[in-house]
């Protein structure tokens, strides 16, 4: 279990929750991970990536969802920007129009972490280590769709999902030859970054870098890289959607975050509050996979994390540059879903909604510092509950 707004701990996470960058942190709370693939550690977190072709999301659709094509990165061998693997990275790109058509979204993938050699070897032979296994063709939905009545701020813009295949959030610069492993993260970031310039990102005049889960901790590692990239004429502001990972203790009385992003950052530069290592026993793994099976003590245990977290951003939230959206609700990566995006029934803090309250906090029209009651007090949540 995760809250949506996880960090980096000790003097990096202050330092980049202080940012001058105007960024948006989202908190909405995680209860459970979706494929529950531990490998020594490496946890596949990104809800969103299980949809990309027929799931409408309860969404009912006048047209079919767009899909959109993987592009390659041919430039990118001779700087050494690969995959874990080797393999060329990528992105999916779809082109703006009109009004839209000098303004980029970039989004980068999630999809958790590997720390160690067994679990980034593993990973190597999956979609977030290897081009060879990502989907030719992905759904661009939620803050991706091109449909103003799906995202009416941001869907003629061109938007751009950034493929995750280095496992260290786009951070990493090494390799480790016996494996054949390239950690090479920052690279292929640095790659996608002029390729897009080259392909007209260089003449927008507004821009905004966003991501969730592990996605989400790139766009708060990577927002000042990316302010730098464009005249400040340009307008440029980060979303971070789940990607502040605290460092607290978790079920198990330990601080297995904290372990585990030490050997990430020991190998290459779970996040859960119950990972199946900190839960031998498997008290929490009902609660896990579906809040209604929580005792009263786990819900307390929830908001105690609640609590820390809203410590943790005090001083982030004081700027009126800065925005928050914070809902308790047992859901992830929330910007990508088209249900909870913008629909309907979207989930709402107040009578706001999450495109809404991104939409008013990018253009300036509101201050959002919009933080829910405590879990599980919000009716307009669209609960996972895992099979």
């Amino acid at each position: 279990m995760r809250a949506m707004a996880e960090v980096v701990n000790g003097s990096e996470g202050s330092a980049a929750l202080k940012m001058k960058m105007r960024l948006l942190v989202w908190a909405l709370w995680l209860l459970g991970s979706v494929s529950s693939k531990w490998i020594d550690g490496f946890e596949d977190l990104n809800v969103t990536e299980q949809h990309y072709y027929d799931q409408s999301y309860g969404v009912s659709y006048a047209s079919k969802p767009l899909l959109v094509g993987l592009t390659l990165i041919n430039g990118a061998a001779a700087k050494g920007a690969v995959c874990l693997d080797g393999t060329l990275p990528g992105y999916h790109l779809h082109r703006g129009y009109g009004s839209g058509a000098n303004s980029w979204l970039i989004q980068l993938e999630g999809g958790g972490w590997c720390d160690s050699i067994r679990s980034c070897v593993y990973r190597k032979n999956t979609r977030h280590g290897s081009s060879t296994y990502m989907e030719r063709q992905i759904q661009f939905s939620g803050i991706l769709s091109n449909k103003a009545e799906e995202n009416p701020d941001f869907f003629n813009w061109n938007r751009v999902k950034l493929r995750y295949c280095d496992g260290a959030s786009f951070s990493g610069d090494s390799q480790y030859k016996a494996g054949q492993l390239y950690f090479r993260g920052q690279r292929i970031w640095l790659a996608a970054m002029e390729d897009l310039m080259s392909k007209g990102m260089r003449r927008a005049t507004q821009a905004l870098l966003s991501g969730c889960s592990a996605g989400g901790l790139a766009s708060i590692l990577h927002c000042d890289e990316f302010r730098g990239l464009f005249p400040w004429t340009t307008k440029v502001k980060c979303l971070s959607d789940g990607g502040l990972f605290l460092d607290t203790i978790d079920v198990s009385g330990r601080r297995t975050l904290r372990s585990m992003f030490r050997g990430v950052v020991w190998l290459q530069i779970q996040a859960s509050l119950a990972p199946p290592s900190a839960d031998p026993h498997g008290h929490w793994h009902a609660c896990r996979k579906n809040y209604a099976h929580c005792t009263l003590s786990q819900i307390q245990f929830f908001q105690g994390f609640r609590n820390q977290m809203l410590n943790a951003v005090k001083g982030f939230s004081s700027s009126n540059k800065n925005g928050l959206f914070i809902n308790s609700c047992f859901a992830h990566c929330q910007t990508e879903r088209q249900d909870t995006w913008f629909a309907q029934k979207s989930p709402h803090i107040g009578n706001k909604g999450v495109a809404e309250s991104v939409g008013n906090w990018y253009f300036d029209r509101a201050n959002i510092k919009a933080v829910d009651c405590p879990f599980p007090c919000d009716k307009t949540c669209h609960n996972l509950v895992f099979k």
